[in-house]
């Protein structure tokens, strides 16, 4: 692991995970860590202009520019990422766990075309540690209909959430030491815990 580790907090719509990340970042700024947080797509100004395009409930893009423009996102809060490596902890809303379950087990795009881009834009920056955060059905649908405005991404079928989430799964089971699921269906306070716990053991040695 990294001497300033890359955090990921991965998962569905709905499954709590950009809870977590704030809950996470609110930790480690009282503890006066230095830390930065950013989301994917978004983080900086150009990559939040391409966030709205993707999300816009108009845009009605094909799973390949779709990817293109994640990818597009993510080059542009490479240049934040690598200023902070190994220098401040780094705390990601979705990163490229999300670009293979959404557009490879979710849509279908060719896995080796996603894992190309990711190490072209990646070199040699390594994700350190992911939470993967999970989610039923019921709660999934529970949750976004208490959410005032839907974008594109929170219109899908159940049955393409669900791919989604099982290519989560299916990720986490490669390097099971590197990831720390969280059942975001049980209480949000012992979730809480469990996040703050291992974030303890993860930053131990800065």
């Amino acid at each position: 692991m990294s001497k300033k580790p890359i955090i990921v907090f991965e998962g569905i719509e709905g499954s709590g995970k950009s809870h977590h990340i704030s809950i996470v970042s609110k930790y480690l700024s009282k503890k006066k860590i230095s830390h930065i947080k950013i989301r994917e797509p978004g983080g900086n100004p150009n990559s939040e202009k391409i966030r709205k395009l993707i999300l816009n409930n108009k845009s009605n893009f094909n799973k390949d520019t779709d990817l293109l423009l994640y990818m597009a996102a993510r080059s542009e809060n490479m240049n934040i990422i690598k200023k902070s490596f190994n220098k401040k902890i780094i705390l990601i809303d979705r990163f490229t766990d999300s670009t293979i379950a959404y557009q490879h087990y979710g849509m279908g795009v060719d896995l080796n075309l996603i894992e190309t881009l990711n190490k072209y834009l990646l070199k040699n920056i390594r994700v350190s540690f992911t939470f993967l955060n999970i989610v039923n059905q019921k709660n999934l649908q529970k949750r976004l209909k208490k959410r005032k405005t839907l974008n594109r991404y929170d219109k899908f079928k159940m049955s393409f959430y669900n791919k989604v989430q099982k290519g989560f799964l299916n990720l986490s089971k490669k390097q099971k030491n590197k990831y720390q699921l969280v059942n975001s269906n049980l209480d949000i306070n012992n979730n809480e815990k469990l996040i703050l716990d291992k974030i303890d053991r993860l930053i131990k040695w800065i």
